[in-house]
């Protein structure tokens, strides 16, 4: 683990966005950038952090361990579903295949918990007992465990609006996904997510829910984006959880909670996190990495973009 002085040394030096020399046009989403050329994509993750839909943050290092944890999750599930990575030539990159995505993000939950409006729990505590069309018992209690993980799918957010739900039916029914490639997906994304949860069992961690986004490449079924980073997923630590106990988040969630303590709910101008805070959310990223990988967090520098550039080039 990296001591809380070079967290603190760090801060300065996180990686907000990059600007390739001799590349094209480049998106830019809440962490990470993206550059797309002779059918590959760039994915340089940085240290941006959100909360609220906003951005937020800078969480040194954050970057690099979404990168190296996604690319560890993806070997584990090489045998379960294919998945877009080339080489990652960089702590910082990722050389992906461009795929042709699925217009559907896949939420597995294996508890039911949330407090948004879209929420299992909020929908659940209104009254519903079918929300996503799927069936649940009644006397279930909040962050209790579902009788077996559901899929809760969503269509992607666009221009700030929250994803909407959606069922099976509607998937199939507007044709969003063929049924035989969403069988495909449903198998897929539930095999994972079981995987998951065991290997954050024996970490002392509960993976308690995350989002899986899938596309085509070359025509087959492939898991893309990150997978099982605390960006992607809700964790608990094991020992946190129980009757009457309020379980420790492990993931950005803590993020918010720091920002709800200081009176932000997500309107207006943000206050600034301060170094210490700063630091202490740095160590829950690189602790998650190494409890769930069993290695070390060993980070290389936080690069300038003429370096990554060259990286690519010699990568290419």
């Amino acid at each position: 683990m990296l001591s809380y002085e070079a967290l603190i040394e760090a801060i300065p030096h996180a990686l907000q966005s990059v600007d390739l020399p001799d590349w094209g046009e480049k998106q830019t989403g809440k962490v990470r950038d993206i550059y797309v050329a002779d059918g590959k994509r760039v994915l340089i993750t940085t240290d941006r952090v959100s909360a609220f839909d906003r951005v937020v943050g800078l969480i040194p290092f954050k970057g690099q361990v979404l990168n190296q944890l996604s690319a560890w999750w993806f070997e584990q599930m090489q045998d379960v579903v294919d998945n877009h990575v080339i080489a990652m030539p960089d702590p910082n990159v990722i050389i992906a295949h461009e795929a042709e995505m699925l217009p559907v993000e896949v939420i597995v939950r294996g508890y039911i918990t949330g407090v948004t409006s879209t929420a299992l729990w909020t929908l659940y505590s209104n009254g519903e007992r079918q929300p996503y069309g799927i069936s649940l018992p009644d006397a279930l209690q909040k962050n209790d465990a579902l009788p077996t993980p559901i899929i809760t799918p969503t269509t992607k957010a666009t221009g700030g609006a929250h994803d909407e739900r959606l069922t099976r039916d509607e998937i199939i029914e507007r044709r969003l996904v063929e049924p035989a490639l969403w069988e495909q997906v449903e198998q897929a994304a539930l095999e994972i997510f079981a995987r998951g949860q065991q290997v954050a069992y024996e970490a002392g961690l509960i993976l308690v829910d995350t989002k899986y986004e899938f596309g085509l490449v070359n025509g087959k079924l492939a898991l893309t984006d990150e997978v099982h980073t605390p960006d992607s997923s809700r964790y608990w630590t094991l020992d946190s959880y129980g009757p009457s106990k309020e379980p420790r988040n492990f993931d950005k969630e803590f993020l918010r909670e720091w920002f709800v303590a200081q009176g932000y709910r997500g309107d207006g101008q943000s206050p600034i996190i301060p170094p210490d805070i700063v630091a202490q959310f740095a160590q829950r990223y690189i602790e998650a990495y190494e409890k769930l990988t069993k290695r070390e967090f060993v980070p290389g520098e936080q690069p300038a973009a003429e370096r990554i550039a060259r990286n690519l080039k010699q990568n290419a």
